[in-house]
């Protein structure tokens, strides 16, 4: 079932064609860029052009910390909680890519 509003949608972008309004867009002529994701690449776009990461990102980037205070630490109970730490962090990550 198509849209109700499709015929409206339909004639206004025929129209703003006809009126040229399409004429000189940047990127025109050129071939659209490779998506990997062509279900979130709005989004995906929107992200990367304001700067934002991706949650995982983020937490993965926490979790090169923790390895890194991990192998500067020689104190037992320290590791623990820091390893403990770590572990949770990889779940978060696994969660956070949606596995």
């Amino acid at each position: 079932m198509d849209h109700p509003l499709i015929d409206l949608i339909s004639a206004k972008i025929a129209a703003a064609e006809a009126a040229g309004e399409f004429d000189n867009l940047p990127g025109a002529g050129k071939p659209l860029p490779e998506c990997d994701d062509p279900e979130n690449a709005l989004l995906n776009r929107v992200i990367k052009e304001n700067g934002a990461i991706p949650e995982y990102v983020s937490l993965s980037r926490e979790l090169a910390k923790l390895r890194e205070e991990l192998a500067e630490t020689s104190d037992r109970i320290e590791r623990v909680r820091i390893m403990k730490e770590m572990s949770m962090m990889e779940a978060k990550i696994g969660l956070a890519r949606g596995r």
